[in-house]
């Protein structure tokens, strides 16, 4: 794997301190006045999913910036979207040290961070404040230690309501002991029934986890149709393990990255089915070039988000990704990215 000076620099160092650094630069870059990147404004990648204008379909996935600190970076970056966070009602230290791992034969990232972040109240000035040109998530989750996870859930939708484009309620986490619980069941119908009453007019998004049998996909669907939910993310890391070659194969966690790019398509072929297209869906895992982000909207993607392409593939990705899929949907004859989603 060829690397440039920048990234040699950050391979350089452990996995989580050059995820610091990154956010470090970014942060600078965007006080510095990051331009929008180009590509983002070809008008055939415009879009509209959940009353949001999207310049271009490509989003930054939650979990590069957890707290919310290089915002106008990331946009300047070429991203449509950028979603923030794992933020939780009160900080949290997360899981010990080390919890980041690269897999870098397999272009792939095992975390277990445990939604490390220093709380909403926190990063909420720095949302209000941040510099934007493009739509912004906000992603939350409960504490650890919370006795009343859904109290949490509903405490910090409420707040960052007030703040973001959209919501994302993450429930599909595998470091957050039991977390994924709600994602079944009365419990998803109790969340969100309650998080439909705590976000206003503000869009609330659904992240869930590729680890998911055909019952529970439905019965997910059949949840976020009947309580309002306006997409689903589809989806989180996996515990899964496919086949791997690097030394930190066998480290717990969530995977991403390439490896998850097989299951990632089918799981959003699945929940595009148990949604009967009622509700736009938004496809992360495993996307690294054009090709692959054309192929989720024609599977029936409305939007897509990366992360772990960003560490093997370098910060001008989202741009040539952009740049890429406008030349697909013109080749193959569409006028903009709603003709293409599920037409395939």
């Amino acid at each position: 794997m060829t690397l440039d000076p920048l990234r040699r620099l950050l391979f350089a160092l452990d996995a989580e301190r050059a995820h610091g650094f990154a956010i470090d630069l970014l942060a600078a870059w965007g006080m510095a006045g990051a331009p929008l990147g180009g590509g983002a404004g070809d008008p055939i990648l415009a879009s509209e999913v959940a009353g949001l204008v999207f310049a271009n379909p490509i989003g930054l996935a939650a979990g590069l910036d957890k707290d919310a600190r290089a915002i106008a970076g990331l946009f300047g970056l070429g991203f449509g979207a950028v979603e923030v966070g794992t933020l939780t009602p009160r900080p949290q230290p997360g899981n010990p040290r080390p919890r980041l791992f690269r897999l870098a034969d397999d272009r792939a990232v095992i975390n277990r961070m445990g939604f490390n972040n220093g709380g909403l109240e926190a990063a909420l000035p720095r949302i209000r404040r941040a510099r934007r040109t493009g739509v912004l998530g906000v992603n939350v989750g409960a504490n650890k230690d919370s006795t009343d996870r859904v109290a949490d859930y509903v405490d910090a939708v409420s707040r960052a309501a007030g703040v973001a484009d959209y919501v994302t309620i993450n429930v599909s986490s595998p470091n957050t002991p039991g977390l994924r619980d709600l994602q079944h069941g009365a419990a998803l119908a109790e969340l969100l029934a309650a998080c439909d009453r705590a976000r206003g007019l503000t869009p609330l998004f659904l992240k869930v986890a590729p680890d998911l049998d055909s019952p529970a996909i439905d019965a997910i669907a059949r949840a976020a149709i009947d309580h309002h939910v306006d997409a689903i993310v589809v989806a989180n890391t996996t515990v899964s393990r496919p086949a791997l070659q690097s030394l930190n194969a066998n480290e717990t966690g969530g995977l991403s990255g390439a490896p998850i790019a097989a299951l990632s398509r089918q799981r959003l072929v699945d929940f595009r089915t148990a949604t009967g297209g009622k509700l736009p869906l938004i496809s992360v895992g495993g996307i690294a070039d054009a090709k692959e982000a054309y192929a989720r909207i024609r599977a029936g993607a409305s939007l897509v988000q990366l992360y772990t392409a960003l560490v093997y593939e370098g910060a001008g990705l989202a741009r040539r990704i952009s740049f890429g899929l406008a030349n697909c949907l013109r080749n193959d004859g569409f006028s903009s990215i709603s003709e293409a989603i599920g037409t395939r």
